[in-house]
């Protein structure tokens, strides 16, 4: 029999162990890599090019929503499952938008999760039960609640976005060149452009921005603000 094989991406190491363990469990399906954020799980997926990946929204350094987007655009052949904690409205319209094909609560069952993985690879679509009977109900939802999220957020490439997701993380314009092999003058340019797209002029607009983007959790607002 000719196994699925599935990436799993989670930046907390007792999610992927329970994953693992859980999808061992079934015959058709093999975990073949773990990754513990957004960058990782690219390039484990240029190197290992699993036919299914599993992906947490909110991880370190790179979220899992740009992640799929990259993901998406380079090796089409991959599909992703977001994972989330978060039973959110936005969180599941920006997945969709991304490119996931599904979208899992962490607290689905084991059942579910293993079902999802099959439907995906046959190229069909599967949500959590509690979000798909909300589906024809999403609206374009914004942080300002005046439509404004989706039309800016569809101006910044990749590159501010990763750039936006560090800088929100508290990240200083050295640090962030370093993590991204940019220079420093670069990444000032990348901020200047984000905050005239965005209309933001400081970092606590960028963050707050983010936040209700959901590149980062509100969690990490707490560490900056």
């Amino acid at each position: 029999m000719k196994r699925i094989t599935v990436l799993l991406a989670d930046d907390h190491t007792i999610v992927r162990e329970g994953f693992r363990k859980m999808l061992e469990m079934e015959d058709d399906l093999e975990v073949v890599g773990e990754a513990q954020d957004g960058r990782q799980a690219i390039a484990l997926v240029k190197r290992l090019r699993p036919e299914v990946v599993l992906m947490d929204i909110a991880m370190p350094l790179l979220n899992g929503l740009e992640a799929t987007r990259q993901v998406v655009k380079d090796f089409p052949a991959t599909k992703v499952l977001m994972l989330s904690a978060h039973n959110d409205d936005a969180y599941v319209k920006t997945a969709a938008e991304s490119g996931a094909v599904g979208f899992l609560l962490k607290q689905t069952s084991a059942h579910d999760v293993c079902r999802a993985i099959r439907e995906v690879q046959k190229g069909n679509t599967f949500f959590s039960p509690s979000v798909f009977k909300r589906l024809d109900l999403l609206k374009p939802i914004t942080p300002d609640g005046a439509g404004v999220f989706h039309k800016k957020a569809a101006q910044l490439t990749s590159r501010e976005r990763e750039v936006l997701q560090l800088i929100a993380e508290g990240n200083a314009n050295k640090e962030t060149a370093a993590e991204l092999g940019i220079g420093i003058k670069t990444v000032e340019k990348h901020r200047e452009h984000l905050m005239q797209k965005l209309d933001i002029h400081d970092t606590a607009g960028l963050t707050r921005y983010a936040i209700g983007a959901g590149i980062i959790e509100s969690s990490v607002q707490l560490t900056i603000v």
